[in-house]
């Protein structure tokens, strides 16, 4: 049975702590040309413009619990020759603000619909890391007539279906009692084994959305081979080799084997932190195929 809940912070002191963590990130990104929040049947969306290149316009969905602060490696490099548009994902934790329940996948391709009529976006470019990867591909499978292209960078249950070992990690990670030992190790583990930094401000703002916010949306659903075949627009596949997220190798060769007018590529190095980790990589590929 569907949800009936929204997201929230677990308290008011709650909120406070994140919000502080979140505007110190915010103060690292470029400058934003513009700030809206955009309404929408489920909430407010929270959207920053980066650049006034006439390149044609990307629009940017992050990772879980990541908000637009984690796309702090890449932002300056795509915003100068492109309109870049940050969204924070609806019914996350950020400035976004969920006001009715989302309560499936076609919910999640209409608000996001909404926010790209509402920037007057006709043909956006939609590059997306993780959760963002799937909600790009739900859109290419929904609801592609404002989309020009996708970039699915280690999408997460879209390609090949999240183990359950995620989801028990995640546990002694949001306890208070586990949190403050047990978080470092998840953002290690979902690193692939690599260390990081304590003031890394991407890492600060996940584990303070993962351990004050309260996500009340459905799981996403897996792509059926015959939707995968079904998107008609140009599409671009980074699968970090080392991801702990899905079989790097199987989720490869589903994209492959799949997606009409797909570049797929296994990048061996690469883990599911795979846009920050790989920065100068990432951003020239996806400049490259978007000139392409």
């Amino acid at each position: 049975m569907p949800s009936k809940r929204v997201g929230r912070f677990v308290t008011p002191a709650a909120e406070a702590e994140f919000e502080k963590v979140y505007q110190q990130g915010l103060t690292e990104l470029p400058t934003p040309a513009e700030i809206r929040d955009v309404p929408t049947d489920f909430g407010r969306v929270r959207t920053y413009r980066f650049g006034d290149g006439s390149g044609p316009p990307i629009v940017l969905l992050h990772g879980r619990a990541a908000t637009s602060v984690m796309w702090l490696p890449n932002l300056a490099t795509l915003a100068e020759r492109h309109r870049v548009y940050a969204l924070d994902l609806l019914g996350e934790g950020g400035l976004s603000v969920q006001t009715a329940p989302i309560t499936g996948a076609a919910d999640q391709a209409t608000w996001l619909s909404t926010v790209l009529e509402h920037l007057d976006l006709p043909a956006a470019h939609l590059v997306g890391v993780s959760i963002g990867g799937w909600l790009a591909c739900n859109q290419a499978v929904r609801a592609p007539q404002r989309v020009a292209s996708i970039s699915l960078l280690d999408p997460a249950n879209t390609l090949g279906r999240v183990p359950a070992g995620l989801f028990l990690r995640t546990i002694p990670a949001l306890l208070p009692v586990t949190s403050s030992w047990a978080m470092p190790r998840f953002l290690q583990w979902v690193n692939g084994g690599d260390p990081v930094p304590e003031d890394d401000p991407v890492a600060r703002v996940i584990s303070a959305n993962l351990q004050h916010y309260r996500v009340a949306l459905p799981p996403p659903a897996y792509f059926s081979d015959d939707q995968l075949r079904s998107i008609t627009v140009p599409a671009l596949v980074l699968v970090g080799g080392r991801s702990v997220i899905h079989n790097p190798r199987r989720a490869f060769d589903r994209a492959r084997a799949l997606i009409p007018n797909v570049q797929a590529e296994l990048w061996p190095h690469a883990t599911h932190s795979i846009a920050g980790q790989c920065a100068t990589e990432v951003n020239a590929r996806i400049l490259r195929f978007l000139e392409a």
